[in-house]
């Protein structure tokens, strides 16, 4: 066959594209690892945080020295006074060690808080939410009730509390925004922990800042399948917890301690990242196909030494995160 100077022309021109575009998609690539970052719970320390080991600060340095980009605060120890200078200085102190301030995990309970005034545990918010501010944390994290109205035996159910919690949600989302911080709550806690309920809350709320802190390992609290719940939550996704869990069935004789009953009464315990039952490495792949490009926390709950668990959980989220 005879190859006209056109013909080879167009070769050429075909082949420049070719790598031109190849070249485009490993850029691509880079730019969407690049964004995969890593982040640890201050609660994965468990009690490493408090004053006579190592300190929030001994817990700041920890965290860079294993390798995390950033650093997400809980309540407890610290953080119970509210002390904004305190805060200030925490917050300058993970700046100097290289860490971003990502997240701050709080509780509120817009149906029984505050002797069930919402107004008050509205109120409350205002002052935790003044804290995190000065902390500099990109985004505020809240439960928003454990159970339906105590004392009573009918209008307890989740969708019979579903509009009150949602004003709360709303409100609380609003003062955050003010402030410039995310409000997303997680499915935590067994009333507010299947998929369907965060997902029906989060509509229900209608608010631009309102999103959905997605625990992977938590969706087994409620016996819901890991991988089937983060498929359903990633579109609201601010914030991800990495957690794992073994399992073991409630048909078996109790294993005892370490492990705690699931709301249909199975058993769980949990374990560092990649070695449970909680299908954390496909609840990755279905997060990044989402198009998901926040920080992915380790939050360890093992009986582990806690340093031992989050070093080993990193290094498999981070196996599982560049697959």
């Amino acid at each position: 066959m005879l190859f006209t100077k056109s013909i080879i022309y167009d070769i050429i021109i075909v082949k420049i594209k070719c790598e031109y575009c190849f070249v485009l998609y490993i850029l691509t690539l880079f730019k969407r690892a690049d964004k995969m970052k890593t982040c640890v719970t201050t609660y994965s320390f468990g009690s490493y945080i408090s004053d006579d080991r190592l300190g929030i600060y001994g817990v700041i340095d920890k965290a860079a020295e294993i390798g995390f980009d950033g650093i997400e605060f809980t309540d407890g120890y610290w953080t119970e006074s509210m002390n904004v200078e305190k805060a200030k200085a925490v917050r300058e102190y993970a700046i100097k060690k290289g860490l971003d301030l990502v997240a701050y995990c709080t509780g509120f309970d817009f149906i029984n808080g505050s002797d069930g005034k919402l107004s008050d545990e509205i109120k409350r918010a205002h002052a935790i939410t003044d804290f995190v501010a000065e902390l500099g944390v990109k985004n505020m994290r809240f439960d928003v009730a454990y159970s339906g109205p105590v004392g009573k035996k009918v209008g307890i159910s989740y969708y019979a509390c579903l509009s009150r919690m949602a004003e709360g949600c709303r409100e609380v989302s609003k003062i955050a925004e003010s402030k410039g911080i995310g409000a997303m709550t997680e499915n935590h806690g067994y009333f507010s922990q299947d998929s369907s309920r965060v997902e029906k809350l989060i509509n229900e709320t209608n608010h631009e800042n309102f999103g959905a802190l997605v625990d992977i390992g938590n969706f087994m609290c409620a016996d819901e399948d890991p991988a089937m719940a983060v498929g359903n939550l990633a579109k609201y996704a601010k914030h991800v917890h990495v957690k794992d869990f073994f399992k073991k069935s409630g048909m078996e004789i109790d294993p005892g301690d370490t492990w705690f009953k699931t709301r249909a009464g199975n058993y769980l315990r949990g374990a560092v990242i990649g070695h449970g039952d909680a299908k954390v490495y496909q609840c990755i792949q279905i997060l990044k196909s989402s198009g998901y490009d926040g920080y992915y926390s380790v939050e360890f709950e093992g009986i582990e030494d806690n340093l031992v668990g989050i070093e080993l959980g990193l290094k498999n989220l981070k196996r599982f995160l560049n697959d």
